[in-house]
């Protein structure tokens, strides 16, 4: 296994960064088609996100079955444990991939990228690691994800704090002991639900600092035995022919109908069925939810009371399920959980609300708000990532004229079909802004995106082309799209990391293509049978 990249140069074909799904979709596919191709990692390990998810509780909110490669030779021989797996169970399908690929031969770990710069003459790009190695690539694809860059609230004192303190996307391998520590929670997305969970088993007094609610969804977990996965293997094959018709990559589609053209009774009915099934009371609910007020009102109240009638305390159920929606249901990513509203009943867990209270300062023995000093153990921040974009501009990446990517971006995303933007020739990145990504199930991106990705290379190669650039007005052309389509939504009506909205000085736009993954399909076909319309080849 490579563990670190050469110091000399090294001449490829492609040079893709990331070794999650996507970048190891693009080694094995571009290698099998005969390209010199490499992945840079800046982990230790292969998995992408599922390397980095080291804190407790650390688990996909998608059913096993479905995240996973679609490779039959693959899914036929490996079973996972349980409906959703854990970020151990994860790690041990990474190595299982590795191990039936040997996909590490061609991956460099330990090896982040922090600059690169394109040659206009000879249409390649000059890629440096921080550990001086240098490649040299005529086509540089970036395997970012959306979660490459954790953020941390800027609160004075964070440097004083004298005991334990990690963002959730940094945690330490080796993991942290909870048992009969003083521990603060900062954060309500993903990660800071499934952290509160198991911190709430062992925790003297668990504390979570909540800025907005998050709309979590019953997990509905359970233990898969062997005649769970033989059942589960036996229609897999058709699950994942459906992916590409459906909005979100996965085996289920919206309902075709309005919520309010229903009648009630038939409308709660459904609501019961969905609340059963994880994401698909989010994603397989009606198809007017996201883009009309009142019949998502309709999903919300479900939710809300749902939720409520397993919080004891009417004060907390408002804060954590509020009568009046603080934002629309289910445009904040939701997450799915077991115990995260059962753990308010508990005499060790507290709530903080910052909209009343804000943190002042982080001190060394805790935090202070506006009202109450805090004494703390271990501080968790669970405060996400500059998502969809911050992989990409974290890297110095600079165009033909010298600008760099991240200013370029600076004012917005223009990016044409989320996978290319002016300026950048040969630059292509998936799973990013402006594409389905965070509306998707994440290996379906990494496949059918990745496919058009790698058949983009091909069409280059076979017409003996050696350069690609997406045109400045296909940029705008596709950002407006996305606008209009944003425009017809609820969307903008939350501050979200779809929105950008969590990270200050961000652009507010959002960084994901909602039309769905049929719209988007759509739309690539149409540029290609135009010879690549939107695109100057050369």
């Amino acid at each position: 296994m490579s563990t670190a990249a050469p110091t000399v140069t090294e001449v490829l074909d492609v040079l893709v960064v990331g070794a999650g799904f996507a970048g190891l979709y693009q080694l094995e596919n571009l290698r099998s088609r005969g390209y010199s191709v490499k992945v840079v990692e800046a982990g230790e390990g292969l998995g992408g996100i599922w390397h980095w998810n080291r804190y407790p509780g650390a688990r996909v909110d998608s059913e096993g079955p479905i995240y996973q490669f679609t490779r039959p030779d693959l899914w036929d021989e490996f079973a996972f444990s349980e409906l959703y797996p854990g970020g151990d169970e994860l790690r041990r399908y990474f190595k299982y991939v590795d191990t039936k690929l040997d996909l590490s031969k061609d991956i460099y770990y330990n090896t982040r990228v922090n600059s690169a710069e394109f040659d206009d003459t000879a249409n390649t790009w000059t890629v440096t690691a921080e550990n001086g190695s240098t490649f040299v690539c005529k086509y540089f694809v970036l395997c970012t994800g959306f979660a490459a860059k954790p953020i941390f609230p800027k609160l004075p004192g964070m440097d004083s704090f004298a005991g334990i303190n990690h963002h959730t996307g940094l945690w330490p391998e080796g993991g942290i002991e909870f048992a009969g520590k003083r521990i603060a929670i900062i954060g309500t997305g993903a990660s800071g639900v499934q952290v509160a969970q198991e911190a709430s088993k062992k925790a003297a007094q668990l504390t979570i600092f909540q800025r907005t609610p998050v709309q979590a969804l019953p997990m509905r977990q359970r233990q898969l035995t062997d005649e769970d996965n033989a059942k589960i293997k036996f229609d897999l094959a058709d699950r994942f022919s459906r992916r590409s018709a459906s909005f979100s990559g996965f085996d289920f589609d919206f309902i075709p109908k309005s919520a309010l053209e229903v009648s009630e009774e038939e409308r709660i009915t459904t609501y019961e069925r969905l609340w059963e099934c994880g994401f698909e009371f989010w994603l397989g609910t009606y198809q007017d939810v996201f883009v009309d007020d009142d019949a998502n009102d309709t999903a919300y109240e479900f939710w809300r009371d749902r939720t409520r009638a397993r919080i004891k305390d009417p004060v907390i159920a408002e804060k954590l399920a509020p009568m009046k929606k603080a934002y629309p249901f289910g445009v904040k990513r939701p997450s799915l959980e077991q115990t995260y509203y059962d753990i308010f009943n508990q005499d060790n867990v507290r709530l903080v609300d910052l909209h009343e209270d804000p943190i002042e300062t982080i001190t060394p023995t805790g935090l202070k708000t506006t009202s109450e000093e805090h004494e703390f153990d271990i501080i968790a921040y669970a405060t996400g990532f500059d998502a969809v974009t911050g992989g990409l501009t974290a890297i110095d990446i600079r165009g033909t004229d010298g600008t760099l990517l991240r200013d370029k971006w600076s004012n917005g995303v223009r990016a044409n079909l989320g996978v290319a933007t002016a300026g950048f020739p040969n630059l292509l990145f998936l799973y990013g802004p402006l594409s389905p990504s965070g509306f998707c199930n994440g290996p379906s991106c990494a496949e059918i995106q990745g496919d058009l990705v790698v058949n983009t290379i091909d069409y280059m190669r076979d017409n003996g082309l050696n350069r690609i650039e997406s045109e400045a007005d296909a940029d705008a052309a596709w950002s407006d799209h996305v606008a209009e389509l944003t425009a017809e939504a609820l969307y903008d009506k939350a501050d979200s990391w779809y929105m950008g909205a969590n990270v200050p000085g961000k652009p507010r736009q959002l960084l994901n293509y909602p039309g769905g993954l049929p719209l988007y399909l759509a739309k690539w076909d149409e540029t290609v049978c135009a010879g690549y319309k939107g695109f100057t080849l050369s």
